[in-house]
């Protein structure tokens, strides 16, 4: 099965320096670790008050690469005219829609992002939450926009039956708390990325897998802020058992 990797970015992060965010080098490390395609953000957007700007330039940055990264743009649900931003990344061929909600400051529960999520459904484009950039220990004084949280998560789950969410960066703790508290329906809406799910020795990937099964996860790396190498060793270092275990694809969520 080709594999999907809907966590990584392109562009800088206003509190640390990353290396090559850049698509060119992005396609390199794709092909070094084996990854056919990219839901690619723009990590710039995340922090800024309007990220249409930051649209416009991922959509002309990827241009040259289309064939194999696709663009998840950010739509603002509490700006006006959210829903012909909506429109533009639906017209510009959207793979995902990008939203974050720590740092726009929308609560768990807000309607907008409910109504976002809702109407993304209907355009069978999924949501992508990111729960952390970085751990909270190694955050910048100024970065105070703290994490996704579960609330939020099990709230679009509930939104709509068309709503569909893939959720990144989060580790054991969060999954088990979204996920446990879902209806088997509102479960399957929702896929969970292997970026901060740790390998031996706490083996959390392997129990997650046990428990909840290797068919609500995705690949995922969130290049360029972690390496990609960390999921490929975790999926390579699972027992015995797990050889052969399929992971999700979230470009199937709307087959």
């Amino acid at each position: 099965m080709p594999l999907t990797d809907p966590s990584l970015f392109i562009g800088s992060y206003p509190f640390r320096h990353v290396p090559h965010p850049d698509p060119d080098v992005l396609v390199r490390v794709m092909d070094r670790e084996g990854i056919d395609h990219a839901w690619v953000g723009h990590l710039p957007s995340a922090f800024h008050r309007d990220p249409a700007a930051g649209n416009a330039e991922l959509h002309k940055a990827l241009e040259p690469y289309r064939a194999r990264l696709a663009p998840a743009p950010a739509v603002r649900p509490d700006f006006p005219g959210w829903e012909r931003a909506l429109d533009e990344a639906v017209a510009g061929g959207a793979a995902a829609i990008r939203v974050y909600p720590p740092q726009w400051r929308l609560a768990p529960g807000d309607a907008g992002l409910g109504d976002l999520a809702i109407a993304s459904g209907e355009h069978k484009l999924p949501l992508v939450l990111t729960v952390r950039f970085e751990d909270l220990r190694q955050r910048h004084p100024l970065d105070t926009a703290g994490d996704v949280t579960a609330a939020a998560v099990r709230s679009l789950a509930r939104a709509d039956e068309m709503v569909r969410l893939v959720v990144c960066a989060a580790g054991k703790d969060f999954i088990e708390e979204v996920h446990w508290g879902l209806t088997p329906d509102e479960q399957s809406r929702v896929l969970w990325d292997i970026s901060w799910i740790w390998g031996p020795p706490e083996d959390h990937l392997a129990k997650l897998f046990r428990t909840i099964g290797p068919s609500r996860f995705v690949f995922g790396s969130q290049w360029p802020l972690r390496l990609v190498q960390a999921p490929r060793a975790n999926l390579e270092l699972l027992p015995d058992d797990f050889v052969g275990a399929t992971l999700g694809d979230p470009a199937a969520l709307y087959r």
